[in-house]
Protein backbone atom coordinates (compact mmCIF):
# COMPACT_ATOMS: atom_id res chain seq x y z
CA UNK A 1 0.00 0.00 0.00
CA UNK A 2 1.20 3.22 -1.25
CA UNK A 3 1.72 5.63 1.61
CA UNK A 4 -0.11 9.10 1.36
CA UNK A 5 2.14 12.14 2.19
CA UNK A 6 1.31 15.04 3.67
CA UNK A 7 1.64 18.58 1.62
CA UNK A 8 3.21 20.80 1.20
CA UNK A 9 5.93 19.03 2.81
CA UNK A 10 6.90 15.60 3.18
CA UNK A 11 6.58 13.91 6.56
CA UNK A 12 7.42 10.46 7.68
CA UNK A 13 3.88 10.17 8.78
CA UNK A 14 1.12 8.64 6.38
CA UNK A 15 -1.96 10.95 6.38
CA UNK A 16 -4.17 8.21 6.08
CA UNK A 17 -3.04 6.69 9.80
CA UNK A 18 -2.81 10.30 11.53
CA UNK A 19 -5.94 10.43 10.12
CA UNK A 20 -7.11 7.37 12.04
CA UNK A 21 -5.64 8.16 14.96
CA UNK A 22 -6.57 12.02 15.28
CA UNK A 23 -10.11 10.42 15.39
CA UNK A 24 -9.50 7.97 17.47
CA UNK A 25 -7.59 11.04 20.12
CA UNK A 26 -11.00 13.05 19.15
CA UNK A 27 -13.82 10.47 19.82
CA UNK A 28 -16.41 12.16 21.59
CA UNK A 29 -14.84 15.34 21.82
CA UNK A 30 -16.62 18.74 20.58
CA UNK A 31 -13.68 19.64 18.19
CA UNK A 32 -10.04 19.30 17.42
CA UNK A 33 -7.08 19.26 14.73
CA UNK A 34 -3.91 18.28 14.26
CA UNK A 35 -1.77 20.64 13.44
CA UNK A 36 2.05 20.77 11.57
CA UNK A 37 4.48 23.07 11.27
CA UNK A 38 7.65 23.39 9.77
CA UNK A 39 9.25 26.95 10.10
CA UNK A 40 13.00 28.72 9.13
CA UNK A 41 14.04 31.70 10.14
CA UNK A 42 17.25 34.05 9.93
CA UNK A 43 18.40 37.44 11.90
CA UNK A 44 21.51 39.14 10.56
CA UNK A 45 22.30 42.14 12.64
CA UNK A 46 25.34 45.01 12.66
CA UNK A 47 25.63 47.22 15.55
CA UNK A 48 28.54 49.86 15.46
CA UNK A 49 29.85 48.88 12.32
CA UNK A 50 30.18 45.24 13.17
CA UNK A 51 28.16 42.13 12.11
CA UNK A 52 26.71 41.58 15.75
CA UNK A 53 24.59 38.65 15.08
CA UNK A 54 23.90 36.25 12.27
CA UNK A 55 21.50 33.28 12.73
CA UNK A 56 19.71 30.74 11.36
CA UNK A 57 16.82 28.61 12.86
CA UNK A 58 14.64 25.66 11.83
CA UNK A 59 12.23 23.84 13.33
CA UNK A 60 9.45 21.50 12.90
CA UNK A 61 6.45 19.78 14.91
CA UNK A 62 3.21 18.82 15.49
CA UNK A 63 0.31 19.77 18.16
CA UNK A 64 -2.39 17.41 18.56
CA UNK A 65 -5.84 18.84 20.33
CA UNK A 66 -8.74 16.89 21.48
CA UNK A 67 -11.71 19.89 23.27
CA UNK A 68 -14.42 19.05 25.31
CA UNK A 69 -16.49 22.05 26.88
CA UNK A 70 -13.89 24.56 28.02
CA UNK A 71 -11.41 21.33 28.59
CA UNK A 72 -8.47 21.30 26.15
CA UNK A 73 -6.35 17.99 25.87
CA UNK A 74 -2.90 18.97 23.97
CA UNK A 75 0.40 17.43 23.30
CA UNK A 76 2.86 18.32 20.88
CA UNK A 77 6.46 16.63 19.44
CA UNK A 78 9.10 17.40 17.47
CA UNK A 79 9.23 14.16 15.89
CA UNK A 80 6.71 14.23 12.98
CA UNK A 81 6.16 10.14 13.43
CA UNK A 82 3.10 7.09 13.89
CA UNK A 83 5.11 6.62 17.62
CA UNK A 84 4.84 10.25 18.68
CA UNK A 85 1.30 10.70 17.50
CA UNK A 86 0.31 7.45 19.27
CA UNK A 87 1.97 9.12 22.72
CA UNK A 88 -0.01 12.49 21.85
CA UNK A 89 -3.09 10.98 21.37
CA UNK A 90 -3.02 9.25 25.11
CA UNK A 91 -2.54 12.73 26.48
CA UNK A 92 -5.45 14.31 24.26
CA UNK A 93 -8.04 11.62 25.35
CA UNK A 94 -7.61 12.89 29.04
CA UNK A 95 -9.44 15.73 28.11
CA UNK A 96 -12.33 13.88 26.12
CA UNK A 97 -12.88 11.54 29.20
CA UNK A 98 -16.53 9.48 28.48
CA UNK A 99 -17.02 11.52 25.42
CA UNK A 100 -20.62 12.64 24.49
CA UNK A 101 -19.42 15.53 22.56
CA UNK A 102 -20.55 16.54 19.13
CA UNK A 103 -17.55 17.09 16.70
CA UNK A 104 -18.24 20.81 15.99
CA UNK A 105 -18.36 21.44 11.95
CA UNK A 106 -15.02 22.15 9.99
CA UNK A 107 -14.28 25.67 8.90
CA UNK A 108 -15.78 26.78 5.68
CA UNK A 109 -12.90 26.00 2.70
CA UNK A 110 -11.64 29.20 1.17
CA UNK A 111 -9.08 29.62 -2.47
CA UNK A 112 -7.47 33.11 -1.03
CA UNK A 113 -4.32 33.47 -0.88
CA UNK A 114 -2.89 37.02 0.58
CA UNK A 115 0.32 36.67 0.10
CA UNK A 116 3.02 34.78 -1.64
CA UNK A 117 4.48 31.30 -1.01
CA UNK A 118 8.05 32.17 -2.06
CA UNK A 119 10.71 31.88 0.64
CA UNK A 120 11.81 35.08 1.63
CA UNK A 121 15.58 33.84 3.00
CA UNK A 122 15.70 32.95 -0.49
CA UNK A 123 15.75 36.02 -2.42
CA UNK A 124 19.14 37.29 -1.43
CA UNK A 125 23.02 35.86 -0.46
CA UNK A 126 24.39 36.13 2.40
CA UNK A 127 27.16 38.57 1.71
CA UNK A 128 24.53 40.83 0.00
CA UNK A 129 22.72 40.95 2.84
CA UNK A 130 25.80 41.62 4.83
CA UNK A 131 26.84 44.28 2.32
CA UNK A 132 23.22 46.25 3.22
CA UNK A 133 23.68 46.02 6.88
CA UNK A 134 27.28 48.24 5.99
CA UNK A 135 25.67 50.45 3.38
CA UNK A 136 22.87 51.53 6.05
CA UNK A 137 25.76 52.38 8.62
CA UNK A 138 27.65 53.88 6.28
CA UNK A 139 24.65 56.11 4.96
CA UNK A 140 23.43 56.96 8.34
CA UNK A 141 26.75 58.57 9.28
CA UNK A 142 27.29 60.27 5.77
CA UNK A 143 23.67 61.85 6.39
CA UNK A 144 24.79 63.52 9.73
CA UNK A 145 28.36 64.22 11.60
CA UNK A 146 26.47 63.81 14.93
CA UNK A 147 25.39 59.88 14.39
CA UNK A 148 27.42 57.85 16.71
CA UNK A 149 25.97 55.28 16.53
CA UNK A 150 23.68 52.64 13.79
CA UNK A 151 21.85 49.50 14.54
CA UNK A 152 20.22 47.62 11.72
CA UNK A 153 19.10 44.37 11.31
CA UNK A 154 17.32 42.16 8.90
CA UNK A 155 14.95 39.30 9.73
CA UNK A 156 13.04 36.70 7.80
CA UNK A 157 11.12 33.50 8.32
CA UNK A 158 9.44 30.90 5.98
CA UNK A 159 6.69 28.96 7.76
CA UNK A 160 4.48 25.99 6.35
CA UNK A 161 1.41 24.50 8.22
CA UNK A 162 -0.89 21.45 7.41
CA UNK A 163 -4.21 21.74 9.58
CA UNK A 164 -6.16 17.95 9.73
CA UNK A 165 -9.21 17.99 11.04
CA UNK A 166 -11.06 14.45 12.22
CA UNK A 167 -13.47 14.69 8.87
CA UNK A 168 -10.64 14.29 6.91
CA UNK A 169 -10.44 18.04 6.26
CA UNK A 170 -7.00 19.69 4.78
CA UNK A 171 -5.90 22.79 5.16
CA UNK A 172 -2.71 23.98 4.47
CA UNK A 173 -1.21 27.76 4.22
CA UNK A 174 2.22 28.83 3.57
CA UNK A 175 3.46 32.42 5.47
CA UNK A 176 6.47 34.76 4.52
CA UNK A 177 7.77 37.18 6.29
CA UNK A 178 10.43 39.85 6.31
CA UNK A 179 11.64 42.93 8.25
CA UNK A 180 14.12 45.60 8.92
CA UNK A 181 14.58 47.79 11.68
CA UNK A 182 16.97 50.81 11.81
CA UNK A 183 18.01 52.52 14.44
CA UNK A 184 20.71 55.69 15.22
CA UNK A 185 22.30 57.35 18.27
CA UNK A 186 22.93 61.07 17.56
CA UNK A 187 25.27 63.27 20.24
CA UNK A 188 25.30 66.87 20.31
CA UNK A 189 26.83 68.91 23.30
CA UNK A 190 27.13 65.54 25.13
CA UNK A 191 23.50 64.73 24.87
CA UNK A 192 22.66 61.85 23.33
CA UNK A 193 19.42 60.61 21.63
CA UNK A 194 18.11 57.73 19.71
CA UNK A 195 15.33 57.06 17.06
CA UNK A 196 14.64 54.41 15.52
CA UNK A 197 11.77 52.48 12.56
CA UNK A 198 11.37 50.03 10.61
CA UNK A 199 9.22 48.30 8.51
CA UNK A 200 7.96 45.21 6.64
CA UNK A 201 5.23 42.26 5.67
CA UNK A 202 4.37 39.37 4.75
CA UNK A 203 6.67 40.38 1.79
CA UNK A 204 10.16 39.06 0.20
CA UNK A 205 13.05 40.40 1.16
CA UNK A 206 13.90 41.42 -2.08
CA UNK A 207 12.11 44.43 -2.09
CA UNK A 208 13.24 45.38 1.61
CA UNK A 209 17.03 45.67 1.12
CA UNK A 210 16.66 47.96 -1.71
CA UNK A 211 18.16 51.41 -0.78
CA UNK A 212 14.75 52.91 -2.10
CA UNK A 213 13.48 51.23 1.00
CA UNK A 214 15.79 51.65 3.56
CA UNK A 215 16.92 54.96 3.43
CA UNK A 216 13.63 56.43 4.02
CA UNK A 217 13.31 54.41 6.98
CA UNK A 218 16.93 54.92 8.34
CA UNK A 219 15.96 59.04 7.21
CA UNK A 220 12.79 58.61 9.29
CA UNK A 221 14.81 56.81 12.49
CA UNK A 222 16.92 60.02 12.05
CA UNK A 223 14.71 62.81 12.20
CA UNK A 224 13.38 61.07 15.42
CA UNK A 225 16.37 61.06 17.37
CA UNK A 226 17.14 64.89 16.22
CA UNK A 227 14.01 65.76 16.97
CA UNK A 228 14.70 64.46 20.60
CA UNK A 229 17.70 66.45 20.99
CA UNK A 230 15.96 69.48 20.99
CA UNK A 231 13.30 67.80 23.66
CA UNK A 232 12.40 69.79 26.47
CA UNK A 233 10.74 67.81 29.71
CA UNK A 234 7.26 66.79 29.68
CA UNK A 235 4.42 68.51 31.32
CA UNK A 236 2.21 66.65 33.68
CA UNK A 237 -1.37 67.00 34.61
CA UNK A 238 -4.78 66.09 33.16
CA UNK A 239 -4.52 67.63 29.28
CA UNK A 240 -6.02 67.08 25.53
CA UNK A 241 -3.69 64.64 23.56
CA UNK A 242 -4.19 64.30 19.70
CA UNK A 243 -2.24 61.10 18.43
CA UNK A 244 -0.60 60.66 15.08
CA UNK A 245 -1.75 58.27 12.68
CA UNK A 246 -0.31 54.71 11.93
CA UNK A 247 1.77 53.24 14.43
CA UNK A 248 -0.07 54.93 17.59
CA UNK A 249 -2.63 52.74 16.71
CA UNK A 250 -0.44 50.20 19.35
CA UNK A 251 -2.69 52.28 22.06
CA UNK A 252 -5.93 51.02 20.72
CA UNK A 253 -4.60 47.23 20.06
CA UNK A 254 -3.23 47.33 23.47
CA UNK A 255 -5.62 49.12 25.54
CA UNK A 256 -8.80 48.33 23.86
CA UNK A 257 -8.24 45.20 21.41
CA UNK A 258 -7.28 43.03 23.82
CA UNK A 259 -10.82 43.54 25.64
CA UNK A 260 -12.53 42.40 23.17
CA UNK A 261 -10.94 38.89 22.65
CA UNK A 262 -13.86 35.96 23.30
CA UNK A 263 -11.93 34.31 26.24
CA UNK A 264 -11.78 37.59 28.16
CA UNK A 265 -15.52 37.78 27.54
CA UNK A 266 -16.53 34.61 28.10
CA UNK A 267 -15.00 34.44 31.29
CA UNK A 268 -16.23 37.51 32.25
CA UNK A 269 -12.22 39.23 32.87
CA UNK A 270 -12.72 42.08 30.63
CA UNK A 271 -13.73 45.49 31.01
CA UNK A 272 -16.03 45.38 27.95
CA UNK A 273 -17.70 41.82 28.95
CA UNK A 274 -21.43 42.08 29.06
CA UNK A 275 -21.82 45.19 26.98
CA UNK A 276 -22.59 43.90 23.60
CA UNK A 277 -24.83 46.14 22.27
CA UNK A 278 -24.00 49.35 24.50
CA UNK A 279 -22.76 52.15 23.33
CA UNK A 280 -18.78 51.72 24.78
CA UNK A 281 -17.06 54.58 22.51
CA UNK A 282 -17.95 57.92 21.32
CA UNK A 283 -19.87 58.23 18.12
CA UNK A 284 -18.39 57.81 14.77
CA UNK A 285 -15.68 55.66 16.49
CA UNK A 286 -15.46 52.08 14.42
CA UNK A 287 -12.75 49.60 15.04
CA UNK A 288 -11.77 46.62 12.98
CA UNK A 289 -9.72 43.38 12.96
CA UNK A 290 -9.03 42.42 9.38
CA UNK A 291 -6.52 39.72 8.59
CA UNK A 292 -7.44 40.06 4.96
CA UNK A 293 -5.58 42.51 3.90
CA UNK A 294 -2.74 41.17 1.30
CA UNK A 295 0.87 41.18 2.08
CA UNK A 296 -0.02 42.68 6.10
CA UNK A 297 2.20 41.31 8.77
CA UNK A 298 -1.01 40.70 10.30
CA UNK A 299 -2.39 39.34 7.46
CA UNK A 300 -3.82 35.36 7.90
CA UNK A 301 -5.17 33.34 4.95
CA UNK A 302 -6.35 30.89 7.53
CA UNK A 303 -6.04 31.01 11.29
CA UNK A 304 -4.03 28.11 13.47
CA UNK A 305 -7.85 26.21 13.13
CA UNK A 306 -8.37 26.52 9.79
CA UNK A 307 -10.76 29.06 9.66
CA UNK A 308 -10.44 31.96 7.04
CA UNK A 309 -9.51 35.10 8.04
CA UNK A 310 -11.97 37.49 8.25
CA UNK A 311 -12.49 41.76 8.02
CA UNK A 312 -14.61 41.89 11.43
CA UNK A 313 -16.13 44.71 12.74
CA UNK A 314 -15.68 45.22 16.72
CA UNK A 315 -16.94 48.54 17.22
CA UNK A 316 -19.63 50.76 14.82
CA UNK A 317 -20.43 54.05 15.48
CA UNK A 318 -19.21 53.74 19.01
CA UNK A 319 -21.61 50.63 19.59
CA UNK A 320 -19.95 47.23 20.42
CA UNK A 321 -21.27 44.67 18.36
CA UNK A 322 -18.62 41.86 17.62
CA UNK A 323 -15.56 40.05 19.97
CA UNK A 324 -12.52 37.88 18.12
CA UNK A 325 -13.39 34.29 18.50
CA UNK A 326 -11.33 31.24 18.06
CA UNK A 327 -13.33 28.13 17.24
CA UNK A 328 -13.35 27.13 21.27
CA UNK A 329 -14.91 30.22 22.86
CA UNK A 330 -17.24 30.45 19.81
CA UNK A 331 -18.91 27.63 20.46
CA UNK A 332 -18.95 27.81 24.49
CA UNK A 333 -20.66 31.74 23.45
CA UNK A 334 -23.15 30.43 20.54
CA UNK A 335 -21.89 32.26 18.21
CA UNK A 336 -19.37 31.48 14.82
CA UNK A 337 -15.89 32.14 14.31
CA UNK A 338 -13.90 34.74 13.40
CA UNK A 339 -10.68 33.54 11.82
CA UNK A 340 -8.95 34.76 15.07
CA UNK A 341 -7.62 31.04 16.53
CA UNK A 342 -3.72 31.78 16.43
CA UNK A 343 -1.02 29.70 17.98
CA UNK A 344 2.62 30.97 18.27
CA UNK A 345 3.97 27.54 17.07
CA UNK A 346 2.75 23.71 17.05
CA UNK A 347 4.00 23.72 20.68
CA UNK A 348 0.88 26.01 21.68
CA UNK A 349 -2.81 25.92 21.84
CA UNK A 350 -5.03 28.29 19.81
CA UNK A 351 -7.04 31.42 21.56
CA UNK A 352 -8.31 34.39 20.74
CA UNK A 353 -6.28 36.82 19.01
CA UNK A 354 -6.07 39.96 17.40
CA UNK A 355 -4.56 40.20 13.41
CA UNK A 356 -4.88 43.45 12.20
CA UNK A 357 -6.48 46.25 14.18
CA UNK A 358 -7.44 49.68 13.44
CA UNK A 359 -9.95 52.38 13.63
CA UNK A 360 -11.45 54.03 10.28
CA UNK A 361 -11.07 57.17 9.70
CA UNK A 362 -13.54 60.53 9.95
CA UNK A 363 -13.95 63.40 8.35
CA UNK A 364 -11.66 65.79 9.85
CA UNK A 365 -8.17 67.28 8.94
CA UNK A 366 -5.30 66.28 11.23
CA UNK A 367 -4.68 70.14 11.10
CA UNK A 368 -8.23 70.65 12.69
CA UNK A 369 -7.73 68.15 15.89
CA UNK A 370 -4.46 70.17 16.48
CA UNK A 371 -5.84 73.75 16.60
CA UNK A 372 -8.19 72.39 19.32
CA UNK A 373 -5.76 72.04 21.45
CA UNK A 374 -5.32 74.77 23.88
CA UNK A 375 -2.36 73.60 26.03
CA UNK A 376 -2.04 69.48 25.11
CA UNK A 377 0.17 67.02 23.93
CA UNK A 378 0.85 65.97 20.21
CA UNK A 379 2.01 62.34 20.17
CA UNK A 380 3.66 61.31 17.07
CA UNK A 381 5.34 57.88 18.07
CA UNK A 382 5.04 55.47 20.71
CA UNK A 383 7.01 52.93 22.99
CA UNK A 384 6.25 50.67 25.20
CA UNK A 385 3.51 50.10 27.42
CA UNK A 386 1.80 47.91 30.00
CA UNK A 387 -2.02 47.27 30.22
CA UNK A 388 -4.27 45.46 32.59
CA UNK A 389 -7.10 44.31 30.79
CA UNK A 390 -9.60 43.29 33.66
CA UNK A 391 -9.93 47.28 33.84
CA UNK A 392 -8.19 48.39 30.86
CA UNK A 393 -5.97 50.78 32.12
CA UNK A 394 -2.89 51.90 30.43
CA UNK A 395 0.56 53.20 30.80
CA UNK A 396 2.29 54.26 27.04
CA UNK A 397 5.46 55.87 26.70
CA UNK A 398 6.10 58.64 23.82
CA UNK A 399 9.01 58.14 21.34
CA UNK A 400 7.64 61.23 19.39
CA UNK A 401 5.80 63.76 21.36
CA UNK A 402 5.22 67.73 20.90
CA UNK A 403 3.99 70.49 23.53
CA UNK A 404 0.77 72.39 21.92
CA UNK A 405 -0.21 76.11 22.98
CA UNK A 406 -3.37 77.59 21.60
CA UNK A 407 -3.17 75.25 18.62
CA UNK A 408 0.41 75.89 17.58
CA UNK A 409 2.70 73.15 17.54
CA UNK A 410 5.64 74.12 20.13
CA UNK A 411 9.15 72.42 21.27
CA UNK A 412 9.52 68.96 21.37
CA UNK A 413 8.83 66.81 24.54
CA UNK A 414 10.76 63.82 26.35
CA UNK A 415 9.15 61.21 28.98
CA UNK A 416 6.00 62.03 28.31
CA UNK A 417 3.77 58.99 28.87
CA UNK A 418 -0.27 58.66 28.48
CA UNK A 419 -1.98 56.82 31.38
CA UNK A 420 -5.53 56.32 31.62
CA UNK A 421 -7.69 53.39 30.87
CA UNK A 422 -9.41 52.29 27.26
CA UNK A 423 -13.23 52.45 28.12
CA UNK A 424 -12.53 55.92 28.80
CA UNK A 425 -10.48 56.95 26.41
CA UNK A 426 -13.35 55.69 23.46
CA UNK A 427 -15.50 57.58 25.39
CA UNK A 428 -13.79 60.87 25.39
CA UNK A 429 -12.80 60.64 21.83
CA UNK A 430 -13.67 64.11 20.44
CA UNK A 431 -12.42 63.86 16.91
CA UNK A 432 -11.45 61.74 14.60
CA UNK A 433 -9.03 62.44 11.18
CA UNK A 434 -8.98 61.64 7.80
CA UNK A 435 -5.62 60.23 7.58
CA UNK A 436 -6.06 56.55 8.39
CA UNK A 437 -2.70 55.08 8.12
CA UNK A 438 -1.82 51.34 9.09
CA UNK A 439 1.67 50.75 10.47
CA UNK A 440 4.68 50.09 8.73
CA UNK A 441 4.44 46.72 9.37
CA UNK A 442 6.85 46.01 12.86
CA UNK A 443 4.60 44.77 15.86
CA UNK A 444 4.14 41.45 17.76
CA UNK A 445 2.12 40.90 20.21
CA UNK A 446 2.10 38.79 23.57
CA UNK A 447 -0.39 36.73 25.49
CA UNK A 448 -0.09 34.01 27.83
CA UNK A 449 3.79 33.34 26.77
CA UNK A 450 2.57 33.36 22.87
CA UNK A 451 3.74 35.76 20.76
CA UNK A 452 2.22 36.64 17.27
CA UNK A 453 2.85 39.13 14.47
CA UNK A 454 0.35 42.05 14.29
CA UNK A 455 -0.64 45.11 12.71
CA UNK A 456 -2.11 48.90 13.82
CA UNK A 457 -3.51 51.28 12.39
CA UNK A 458 -5.93 54.53 13.25
CA UNK A 459 -6.69 58.15 11.65
CA UNK A 460 -4.96 61.45 13.96
CA UNK A 461 -7.59 61.46 17.38
CA UNK A 462 -8.58 64.31 19.33
CA UNK A 463 -9.03 62.51 22.75
CA UNK A 464 -9.93 64.69 25.66
CA UNK A 465 -8.34 64.59 29.44
CA UNK A 466 -5.96 62.20 29.28
CA UNK A 467 -3.18 62.33 32.27
CA UNK A 468 0.31 62.88 31.01
CA UNK A 469 2.60 61.94 32.92
CA UNK A 470 5.99 64.09 32.30
CA UNK A 471 8.66 65.43 34.17
CA UNK A 472 7.68 69.01 35.03
CA UNK A 473 4.48 70.20 36.50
Amino acid sequence: MTATPFRPFETHLDQDRALDLLRAATAGADDGELFIERRKSEMLSLDDGRIKNASFDASEGFGLRAVRGETAGYAHATTIDEHALRRAVATARLAVGDGGGVMADAPAGTNRKLYSDDDPMLQATFPAKIDVLRDIDACARALDPRVVQVSASLGASHQEVVILRPDGTLVTDTRPMSRINISVIVEQNGKRESGGMGGGGRIGLIGLISRDHWEPILREALRIALVNLDAEPAPAGVMDVVLGPGWPGILLHEAIGHGLEGDFNRKGSSAFAGLMGQQIAAKGVTVLDDGTIPDRRGSITVDDEGTPSARNVLIEDGVLVGYMQDRQNARLMGVAPTGNGRRESFAHTPMPRMTNTYMLAGDASPDSLVSELKDGIYAVGFGGGQVDITNGKFVFSCTEAYRVRNGVIGAPVKGATLIGDGATALQKIRGIGNDLALDPGIGNCGKAGQWVPVGVGQPSLLIGGLTVGGAAA
